[in-house]
């Protein structure tokens, strides 16, 4: 720093926001000017954020770590970091918010010109969840003016106007000599910033304007407090109880009483046109109380305000809850009615199918019935197929059913009754099933009841943009409905997370008010399950020679290609790594084998060694069969990742797909093993060994710990015990550690393949073992189930 007293201290306050507190803390500790302290406050947050501010603080030693011991609320976290503050000037910033850059200096550069005041109310703009960027409406207020023609600092009376600002914290800077002799702090409950506010602005002698925009207020679509519906917001009047007895306790102050008197009807306006700030149950009382405060601090003689805003307070006063909805809904709820009806449905089976499904959701759900789907009803896979198997055996009387085409109905284990795409044995299962579970989006019809509970599992660890991420990747969106998108996402009550890097980034890209469960990867648990008799039977019903390396092909799609390119020539590699390798081909479910062979040339000719499993159902299984992985950017590797075997990633194009469709990290520097550029490269790779030595075990080593913490075989467990069966988080099966899980082996050993299992897990090779495929088979280690 500067100077042994900072020249700001920034509080942050913590509680339910990680997918955007490291974005908050970057803003404050990258702007240009450092002399400040960071006072992160973590509100003894459920989710990472005590982790996040921890790493942060070893990281950058201008960040102070606070960690409450139970939570306090926002207004109390704060006062948690005014005790600790030492600078000049104490700034909040709310764990969600940014900081503009170059924010602090203009902030700085302001106070210096005006003399030190000891408010300095500076502007802000709100950023929607689309990125889109609106300054304050009344950003007009905050005009600094020519030095000699408009008051540079100045008391409230002499500029009453910024009393129409927002009445929030994070859009000043208060010199603390200031705050504590004033014995200034924030009340408990929600609204915390209306006394705080008004107070402070009220007695400051000095105050100043800076017409910049300084913090980015993020509109959080679901998830941020005043969004939450909640009692809590009947606090809204004992926060005002609070401004005017301050009010009452300075006669010098009573004339303000009119202005915070239209302030606060105004605010109750807000709350009460609101649609999901109040429960139903509450809203009767929050008029009751409305009207007495209006009856209460309305002073006499006050001028009735003009146009709509008339009624409102006339309706308020009265405690007329039903007139006041009425006036607020103005005609809407009939243009609702006809926005409903089956206008669009073009043919008669459509229309009764409608009519049909809203029948179904009049009558009571089925509290023993899940319904299940993956991959837009590709079949039974991925982790729900994991989840759906595990509920057969663990919850008594569950009945369960899959939503799927005739095509994959052989893919379905037995007991689990098929539900055809579209028909009216779907629509009545999507109507009375207790439990909803998919890892992509159900139909856009469906309606989520109450009681119902809705599991999004996804489909992998994300390396490429999801999500909101994609608003500015049109090449990848291709032309995504994100309203829509996270219309859906609204539904989610709960969203599965195999590690702390994809919670991160599905909180922020999928915002709602649904609950992670950070329990690892389901259909990775055969990984540690499976013996080394399952494989040889996966390797024999492939067709995999005996002793033959088998290496899974496994590419994902491109974005950028309007048809899909050779990547690589299996025929070739083949050919050049010789007879002791086989190749299984899996190409992207986006891309069929037909399209893969029409892109990269016809195969068969390098002696049956190039096989294609495209059409093989479980992609678990041949990954169970084959002894390496090769791929390019596919979440495929962060499960494969499970085996600790070896995974060589071939980036031929990663500077293209990364502009395209967007990373969320480079896997060229952080990969689970050796990366190739080129096919040349790559047959090199193998050749030498690379492919299987010391680095590629390293490597692995680091992803598997970064990637695949929970990952121990009890993922889809821990989610039928969570959501299924109700129990408690705490009272899980705890996860076992990486070093102690011992994944189904290989069939072909190499040096990668035999650990110390004493405990580090690192690669032990053997005395003289080397990469390359053996003349015969090596004998099996026996292993329990």
């Amino acid at each position: 720093m500067g100077c042994a007293v900072p020249r700001f201290s920034v509080i942050v306050p913590a509680y339910e926001v990680q997918p955007y507190l490291s974005e908050c803390l970057r803003s404050v500790l990258e702007q240009d000017f450092t002399d400040l302290e960071l006072i992160a406050v973590d509100d003894h947050s459920p989710d990472a954020c005590g982790a996040l501010i921890d790493e942060a603080a070893e990281r950058d030693p201008r960040v102070r770590a606070v960690h409450l011991a139970e939570n306090a609320g926002l207004g109390r976290a704060r006062n948690a970091g005014i005790r600790r503050a030492t600078g000049d000037y104490l700034l909040f910033l709310d764990g969600d918010d940014t900081l503009a850059p170059g924010s602090l200096r203009a902030i700085a550069d302001r106070l210096a010109r005006t003399g030190e005041p000891q408010v300095l109310v500076f502007d802000y703009a709100r950023v929607d969840w689309t990125g889109d960027l609106v300054r304050n409406v009344r950003a007009g207020l905050l005009r600094e003016g020519d030095p000699g023609c408009v008051r540079q600092v100045f008391r409230l009376d002499q500029r009453p106007e910024l009393s129409r600002l927002l009445m929030v914290a994070w859009n000043k800077a208060y010199r603390r000599d200031f705050v504590r002799e004033g014995g200034f702090a924030f009340p408990a409950g929600f609204y915390e910033d209306t006394p705080w506010t008004f107070s402070v602005l009220l007695s400051a002698e000095s105050i100043a304007v800076l017409d910049r925009v300084c913090v980015h207020y993020r509109q959080r679509r679901r998830g941020g407090i005043l969004r939450t519906t909640s009692r809590r917001h009947l606090d809204v009047f004992d926060q005002y109880d609070r401004v005017f007895r301050f009010l009452d306790a300075r006669p010098e102050l009573a004339h303000w009483r009119p202005a915070l008197f239209r302030r606060m009807v105004d605010h109750l306006g807000v709350i009460a046109a609101a649609p999901d700030r109040l429960p139903v149950r509450a809203r009767a009382e929050f008029f009751r109380r409305a009207g007495a405060h209006h009856r209460r601090y309305r002073p006499y003689g006050a001028a009735t305000p003009p146009g709509r805003a008339r009624w409102r307070s006339l309706l308020l006063r009265l405690g007329a809850r039903w007139a006041f909805e009425l006036l607020r809904s103005g005609g809407r709820g009939w243009r609702r009615v006809v926005a409903l009806g089956p206008v669009g449905y073009a043919r008669l089976r459509a229309v009764a199918l409608w009519a049909h499904y809203r029948v179904q959701l009049c009558l009571p759900l089925d509290p023993r019935l899940a319904v299940f789907a993956a991959y837009w009803h590709k079949g039974y896979a991925c982790h729900p197929a994991a989840i759906e198997a595990k509920v057969r055996e663990l919850v008594p009387g569950a009945s369960t059913a899959w939503i799927t085409t005739p095509e994959y109905a052989h893919t379905l284990p037995p007991g689990v009754r098929r539900l055809h795409p579209g028909s009216a044995a779907y629509w009545t299962a999507l109507a009375r099933a207790r439990f909803l579970v998919n890892n992509v989006n159900f139909t856009p019809g469906l309606r989520k009841r109450p009681g119902q509970i809705h599991l999004q599992t996804h489909h992998g660890t994300p390396l490429k943009h999801m999500g909101l991420d994609l608003l500015d990747r049109p090449a990848a969106a291709r032309g995504m409905d994100f309203g829509k998108l996270l219309e859906r996402v609204d539904r989610w009550d709960y969203s599965l997370s195999a590690n702390r890097h994809t919670t991160l980034v599905w909180e922020r890209v999928y915002p709602s008010g649904y609950t992670t469960l950070p329990y690892g990867s389901p259909r990775a648990d055969v990984f540690q399950h499976a013996t080394e008799d399952d494989v040889a039977r996966l390797r024999a019903r492939l067709g995999i020679p005996a002793g033959s390396v088998a290496v899974l092909y496994a590419p994902t799609h491109r974005d950028y290609q309007r048809r899909p390119g050779p990547r690589l020539d299996p025929e070739r590699v083949a050919r050049a790594l010789g007879p002791g390798f086989t190749l299984l081909v899996r190409p992207h479910y986006f891309q069929g084998f037909q399209d893969f062979q029409a892109s990269n040339g016809a195969m068969g000719s390098a002696c049956g060694r190039v096989l294609d499993v495209s059409g093989y159902g479980r992609v678990e299984e041949l990954c169970l069969a084959a002894d390496a992985l090769l791929t390019d950017y596919s979440s495929i590797m962060f499960d494969y990742a499970n085996l600790d075997r070896p995974i060589v990633v071939h980036a031929d194009d990663w500077d293209a797909y990364r502009a395209a469709r967007g990373t969320y990290f480079d896997i060229t520097a952080a990969p689970p093993g050796p990366v190739s550029r080129t096919e040349d490269e790559l047959i090199a790779l193998f050749t030498t060994g690379a492919w299987c030595g010391p680095r590629s075990a390293a490597l692995r080593a680091a992803f598997r710990a970064r990637f695949c913490p929970y990952d121990d075989g009890r993922a889809a467990e821990r989610v039928v015990r969570r959501v299924f069966l109700g129990e408690r988080h705490e009272l899980l099966p705890p996860v076992v550690p990486p070093a102690e899980r011992r994944p189904a082996p290989a069939a072909v050993r190499t040096p990668a393949a035999d650990h110390d299992r004493s405990g580090d897990g690192r690669t032990a090779p053997l005395a003289g073992s080397v990469c390359a495929p053996p003349a015969v088979s090596l004998p099996h280690r026996s292993r329990p189930h």
